[in-house]
């Protein structure tokens, strides 16, 4: 049996380890109570060690800094490819539709090349790769500046681009989701392209894995309520599924368990 300070400093360590962990996850994994899990990770952040989310914790890291597009392709690939999944069941043949730049939107290019006749929208530049050889896909590609980290073409130009087109539906990307902040971003000039993205749109459709919900970056895109619907893996609280159903978004859990949608 493990004494208090050693739990806490293993807890610590398996959530730096893991990047998250749920309360039970811990509670089972620790053999304690989740009374204990809760009292321990208050205590863990208190001491800046970790940051406890709705039903667990985090790992410490800077919303600030945006990892490569090549290091975020593969972290919770199977989530975002479940997403993809229930994301294009929500596409029709004809759909004049938008796709941001992000792992997850990639993986939803990816599901596209299965439809005959769509136009896509994208300032994603490893998405229009994937789309530029399918004849039955009209591909518009905005121009502006490329930013390394996401592969994304941003800035004025980009703007110009959605700024002058109609879409149904938008798929967005995004680095953070707060009840409080809304959507953010790290990058000033991508958040201002979100923003034409979503003004531009009929419809949005935000796809995020569970780790981007309680974090915040540096620049703001748009309130929760700005987007019509959410589609989420169930690594998702119940809580915050509640607080997403308060701010007006629709949300639709991707099941990795049964390949599809609850």
């Amino acid at each position: 049996m493990l004494y208090e300070e050693e739990r806490k400093n293993q807890i610590a360590d398996y959530v730096q380890e893991h990047g998250r962990a749920s309360v039970q996850e811990l509670a089972q994994h620790f053999q304690v109570s989740e009374s204990t899990v809760r009292r321990d990770l208050k205590e863990l952040e208190e001491a800046n060690r970790l940051r406890r989310t709705h039903g667990g914790a985090i790992a410490l890291q800077d919303d600030n800094i945006e990892p490569p597009f090549t290091v975020k392709e593969d972290r919770f690939r199977l989530q975002k490819e479940a997403i993809a999944k229930t994301a294009a069941a929500m596409i029709h043949e004809g759909d004049i539709i938008l796709l941001d730049s992000g792992t997850t939107t990639y993986y939803l290019a990816k599901e596209l090349k299965a439809f005959n006749k769509l136009t896509v929208v994208t300032n994603s530049l490893m998405a229009s790769q994937e789309l530029a050889n399918h004849p039955g896909i009209d591909l518009l590609l905005a121009g502006g500046t490329l930013r390394h980290e996401t592969l994304a073409t941003v800035g004025p130009v980009a703007d110009r681009t959605f700024d002058s087109v109609r879409v149904d539906k938008a798929f967005l990307a995004i680095n953070g989701i707060d009840p409080k902040a809304g959507l953010t971003t790290p990058n000033l000039l991508e958040a201002a392209t979100k923003r034409r993205m979503i003004e531009c749109a009929a419809k949005v459709i935000l796809l995020a894995d569970h780790s981007k919900y309680g974090r915040v970056s540096y620049a703001k895109v748009a309130e929760l309520g700005e987007v019509h619907h959410c589609i989420m893996d169930d690594g998702i609280s119940g809580d915050a599924i509640g607080e997403l159903k308060t701010a007006g978004v629709n949300i639709t859990l991707a099941s990795l368990a049964r390949g599809g949608a609850t």
